[in-house]
């Protein structure tokens, strides 16, 4: 979850002023609401896949959504497409402000790459993923550090005049709020890429492993979100492409910058081939059930690097109008199409997994 989660956007920090920073000194209250929805969530989807071994998101999401699991997958692929544009826009401009290469060098790079691990499949996508997380963890800690330390009383500062001066108009708790439903809402469509899951047994397994993954998503957030704050409401901060670059650049110098871009561009290639990966998985799944021979390994490669091209195209149209409207728009069309069927008939199918159990698998 953490690893598909935290790219793109996230990772730059272009995420975290929309969904949050923006709001200057209430942008913590959006940040509860993510941990509480993601580790709520989080649970439900492990809980639901454990208890149906539903492992690929069709079979998890015909669980609760019956035939109408295909609105979902529309969903899917769309986003998907979209997640993936906003990290080759990302990578592309990394490599562009920091190593001085050509704006597509990023982009071939992680078209490459992905193209590659899902040649190899899930075992080493798996590898891949757990040595990443801890790669993205040490450099946010580290970044973080040093962007806090001297600057605390900047970030002091926000909070005891509780500004909030970078959005125009009035901002309250509930605006707080609704900013944190919408962000766990577009993120939550990658819940059902599951293909690592099959480890768990029991309950407590899957109560632990959601509070866990709650809090693993949602601590780089607020790292991000206070080191924001120490630049509150600097409009060349807040307003940048990629924030993180500007922060480090501030501080750090070009050895911060240079680090950054390589813990950055792991995290984008992690997310890009977690998304693509699991509709690897949806086909496979889905070859077998029909009877048929699934995807060979470059066949899989090349829908990975096709996917990638395709998201290119998007990745044009620039990451902050990709983050600002096409996440917003498909959020609220995961919150109908996944998460209230998933907080209403999960729930329901959870503590009565026996109820009319081939009514759903005929779906």
């Amino acid at each position: 979850m953490q690893s598909v989660l935290i790219g793109g956007g996230y990772a730059t920090g272009r995420e975290i002023v929309e969904y949050g920073a923006r709001l200057g000194s209430l942008g913590w209250i959006s940040g509860l609401t993510i941990f509480l929805g993601f580790a709520f969530l989080s649970f439900l989807t492990f809980e639901l896949a454990r208890t149906f071994q539903a492992y690929d998101y069709r079979s998890l999401v015909k669980q609760i959504a019956w035939k109408f699991w295909f609105l979902y997958e529309i969903v899917y692929v769309v986003l998907g497409v979209i997640v993936i544009a906003v990290m080759a826009s990302a990578t592309g401009e990394i490599i562009q402000q920091t190593l001085g290469l050509n704006y597509w060098t990023g982009v071939a790079a992680i078209t490459l790459v992905v193209g590659i691990l899902n040649f190899y499949g899930r075992h080493l996508i798996v590898r891949f993923k757990t040595f990443g997380t801890a790669v993205l963890y040490g450099g946010y800690i580290l970044f973080s550090t040093l962007v806090l330390v001297p600057r605390f009383d900047t970030v002091r500062s926000v909070f005891v005049s509780g500004d909030t001066s970078y959005v125009s108009g009035s901002v309250g708790i509930s605006s707080a709020v609704t900013v944190g439903i919408v962000y766990v809402g577009y993120n939550l469509v990658f819940a059902p890429a599951l293909f690592t899951l099959r480890r768990q047994t029991t309950r407590r397994e899957t109560f632990f492993s959601g509070m866990i993954a709650g809090l693993m998503m949602t601590l780089p957030w607020f790292l991000t979100y206070f080191s924001l704050m120490a630049f509150y409401p600097d409009p060349d901060v807040l307003g940048a492409t990629v924030p993180w670059l500007v922060m480090l650049d501030r501080i750090g110098g070009i050895a911060v910058v240079t680090l950054f871009s390589f813990v950055v561009g792991w995290t984008l290639i992690e997310t890009a081939t977690g998304i693509v990966h699991a509709i690897v998985e949806r086909m496979r799944a889905h070859a077998l059930e029909a009877g048929r021979s699934p995807l060979t390994s470059t066949q899989n490669a090349l829908f990975a690097t096709g996917m990638l091209i395709i998201s290119v195209g998007l990745s044009r149209i620039g990451i902050v109008d990709l983050i600002a409207k096409g996440y917003s728009a498909m959020a609220y069309g995961m919150i109908v199409v996944y998460i209230i069927p998933l907080m209403t008939v999960g729930v329901f199918r959870i503590m009565k997994p026996e109820w009319k159990k081939d009514f759903w698998t005929r779906a």
